[in-house]
């Protein structure tokens, strides 16, 4: 039996953030994870694709974001089961749960984080006869390494962040890029709609919208696709095919731990993330709630009220005073300590 303070089901961004937040409380955490290694959809899938939206970092590749914020725990020392799927939860008597995988190994905590990202997911594929043909042989529904597509003649279809993204990173790696689109609209955010319309412009990126693509063509390997716009069709050289259409989430056997469930998401409360079980708390894209945006900040976000709370579950009999870090220093599991500069004036009485 593995026991610890907060167990954590996923062990992307957002779960690994926790593990540094519970740390500053003294709190110490495990993660359980389907996939081998930590890092969730950032390291699986896309771990070349560059984020804009995390505070201090103007780029940051999901890679690399990973990496870092396992350093940052490490301090704090977490445990880890990866390659195992969080199946079933149980709550004892003492108000603690123990949560088994699907190969048996039991964990128990008195607070249980669900940061599980989308649950386990799949690509949304376009609906063409031939997609199944060209799979790994130049159709690709996610990018690991840019570098693969150097010097290749590239089609991108979708219309959404991932897709104008990775449209705007490839057009300096492709040898030629193009973007398709069933509408002349595009759901991402408004710079990369205009960063792609200017690369147009300066022909980087071939746009073609409203279109959709109709059919693939190749002998063992994808070498054309077949665009249709305004019902004219047009023969376009690829050497690769990459349609982001999103993923089609799943929330596994979570979806059965009685937990209230809205779209495939859970409910929650905006005071500390708990769920309708106490104790059961669900952070990141994971949850739902009025106004839930779907970030990485948004999960950091989440992560650190939870834990507030969390401690007040494990020790109910203590009194939490929050101090910032750059007074307070960041105290380690081991002992360790890393004092805040002396320059800082403390004002905490």
């Amino acid at each position: 039996m593995i026991k610890t303070d907060i167990l954590i089901i996923g062990a992307g961004p957002t779960g690994l953030f926790t593990v540094f937040e519970a740390g500053l409380l003294k709190l110490k955490c495990h993660l359980i994870d389907a996939l081998p290694q930590p890092g969730g959809q950032c390291s699986e899938i896309y771990p070349k694709k560059p984020i804009y939206d995390i505070p201090g970092f103007p780029e940051i590749l999901a890679g690399d974001l990973t990496r870092n914020l396992v350093e940052q725990g490490k301090q704090f020392q977490p445990g880890f089961t990866l390659g195992e799927r969080a199946d079933t939860i149980e709550k004892q008597d003492d108000g603690s749960f123990i949560v088994t995988t699907n190969k048996g190994t039991k964990h128990q905590a008195p607070v249980v984080a669900i940061a599980g990202g989308l649950g386990s997911f799949e690509p949304r594929k376009p609906q063409l006869d031939t997609i199944n043909r060209y799979e790994d042989k130049g159709v690709d529904y996610f990018i690991r390494d840019p570098e693969k597509y150097r010097n290749k003649k590239v089609v991108i279809a979708g219309g959404g962040d991932s897709a104008l993204d990775w449209s705007i990173f490839l057009a300096d790696v492709a040898s030629e890029l193009t973007l398709v689109h069933r509408r002349n609209e595009f759901r991402g955010a408004l710079d990369s709609v205009e960063k792609v319309r200017e690369l147009k412009m300066l022909e980087k990126i071939n746009l073609i919208t409203p279109a959709e693509v109709v059919d693939l063509k190749g002998e063992e390997h994808l070498n054309a696709i077949i665009v249709e716009k305004e019902g004219e069709r047009k023969f376009i050289e690829a050497d690769y095919f990459i349609p982001l259409f999103g993923l089609s989430p799943k929330l596994g056997p979570i979806g059965n731990w009685g937990l209230e469930i809205e779209k495939n998401a859970i409910k929650v409360n905006t005071f500390d993330y708990q769920t309708n079980v106490p104790g059961v708390f669900a952070i990141g894209d994971v949850n739902t709630y009025p106004g839930k945006l779907k970030l990485i900040l948004c999960g950091f976000h989440e992560a650190t009220l939870m834990c507030q709370s969390a401690f007040k579950i494990i020790h109910p009999d203590k009194k939490y005073i929050l101090k910032y870090t750059t007074v307070s220093g960041i105290n380690g599991f081991d002992g360790s300590r890393k004092e805040a500069p002396k320059a800082v004036v403390q004002a905490i009485g």
